[in-house]
């Protein structure tokens, strides 16, 4: 299934897509794609639903972020081999975890937002997992494997200045308004061959500047679900990103920022693509 939310920014449509341009209304069904939903084993139940119903246009509404708000943003660092030698840093033994504020989620096409006074705003294409029950101690990464609902591209927008030089945690780098584009859709994991060969690319204004994939992760999604429920709880619509490819702005040479009036274009294997405008917060 490709679940999706649809329509206006706080009032959107839970659904599922039969085309790229026909959807299912699934608000008769469900209240929204939230812990609630995740967490009542309801999306089993939605494949026979969806094949007894007629799709409808989409007609140009606009995706939301396919899952409402989480719990929790969280974010595995360096995940990736080839964009852990372009930083210039070692391979981690273990997976580097950082959170990211539930309030930067956005639609897969809404504006990102450069922070005032931002001189260092990058981007990052991901992989993201929603989880899809409560996952505390699970035992392998068989168990974690049966704790993800799905996949969704996701861009990590990240401010390098405040994450790397301003001391202290990652978290403030990573926690603007608008930081963290996801969607258009949820893939559930049936729909995905092989989670570890999908092809990653990440573009601004037509420039090709991450070509990746998820070949080359460190920690596979399977592992870090379970690595990471041996330390907390990880909720029901709770979002992991999984960590970028090599060709991110800091990683250019000479590093190479976003400043406003770009257009970021994204897209994973199976996960769809998504369009970003780049627009300077000026206060006004």
């Amino acid at each position: 299934m490709r679940l999706v939310r649809v329509g206006p920014a706080g009032s959107e449509t839970p659904g599922a897509l039969l085309s790229d341009d026909t959807f299912v209304d699934l608000s008769d069904v469900v209240e929204d794609f939230n812990e609630a939903f995740f967490a009542s084993g309801a999306i089993a139940t939605l494949p026979a639903i969806i094949a007894a119903r007629t799709g409808e246009p989409l007609d140009g509404r606009r995706f939301g972020a396919p899952i409402a708000r989480p719990h929790q943003i969280l974010c595995i660092g360096l995940n990736y081999s080839d964009h852990a030698a372009e930083t210039g840093q070692a391979v981690p033994a273990e997976p580097i975890l950082f959170t990211k504020s539930p309030n930067t989620l956005i639609g897969p096409n809404d504006d990102v937002l450069i922070p005032r006074g931002s001189e260092k705003t990058d981007w990052e294409v991901e992989l993201g997992i929603v989880i899809g029950r409560h996952s505390s101690y699970l035992v392998d990464e068989v168990e974690a494997a049966a704790s993800i609902a799905g996949y969704v591209l996701v861009n990590d927008v990240s401010e390098r200045a405040w994450q790397i030089e301003r001391s202290g945690q990652w978290s403030k780098g990573k926690s603007a308004p608008t930081f963290n584009p996801a969607g258009p859709y949820l893939v559930t994991p049936d729909e995905i061959e092989n989670v570890l060969e999908l092809h990653m690319t990440l573009d601004v204004d037509g420039k090709r500047r991450q070509d990746g994939s998820t070949s080359t992760m460190i920690f596979s999604p399977s592992f870090i679900v379970h690595y990471l429920s041996q330390f907390m709880a990880l909720e029901p619509g709770d979002l992991i990103n999984t960590g970028t490819p090599p060709g991110v702005g800091l990683g250019q040479n000479p590093p190479t920022y976003l400043h406003g009036g770009e257009i970021m274009t994204l897209a994973i294997t199976g996960l769809g693509t998504q369009t970003q405008n780049v627009i300077a917060d000026t206060g006004g």
